[in-house]
């Protein structure tokens, strides 16, 4: 969701063409990934969702609403891929010449991406427990965190936006 937010982000606020290939490189590899999972999942009683059934060891002690983004079939995934991407471009045609949605747009689309660990580490914290959790992704992570800092606050001629320093922060 944050790419394809930060794609229509690009519209308005034309910002470094790198950071728009990337945003378009993670929307190809992430439909490629969820693809694959969604082919490659058990059966439904061994749900890879364990953690919102409340007999599961894992629970984290909250049921997502409408049970999103933990459907039994592929096909609401794709559907709401699709109306999200649709629903941008309706909304981009009618006010993308908005600074207001263009800028909101933009730390919304990055604050999503800047949030991203929290659910993992909410369910660590809550099953006190890092098991399975590698530190050498914790370094690469905050490797790669740090490299792509250093590439929004020293790129010249200001071609990116704050709202992806301030949410890189």
């Amino acid at each position: 969701l944050a790419s394809i937010l930060k794609i229509f982000y690009w519209i308005g606020a034309r910002y470094d063409p790198s950071l728009l290939l990337q945003a378009a490189l993670m929307i190809a590899v992430q439909v490629l990934l969820l693809h694959v999972a969604l082919q490659n999942r058990p059966p439904p009683p061994a749900t890879p969702f364990a953690a919102s059934d409340p007999k599961s060891p894992h629970h984290v002690g909250f049921q997502r609403p409408y049970k999103f983004w933990q459907w039994r079939s592929s096909r609401p995934y794709w559907t709401f891929l699709t109306y999200f991407t649709v629903t941008l471009l309706c909304l981009q045609v009618l006010v993308g010449g908005s600074k207001f949605y263009i800028s909101t747009q933009g730390y919304v689309a990055l604050a999503i991406e800047a949030i991203l660990p929290l659910p993992q580490i909410i369910a660590n914290q809550r099953r006190r427990s890092c098991i399975g959790f590698r530190v050498s992704v914790l370094a690469n992570w905050l490797l790669g965190d740090a490299f792509k800092m250093a590439f929004f606050f020293l790129k010249a001629n200001n071609e990116v936006p704050w709202a992806f320093k301030a949410c890189g922060l």
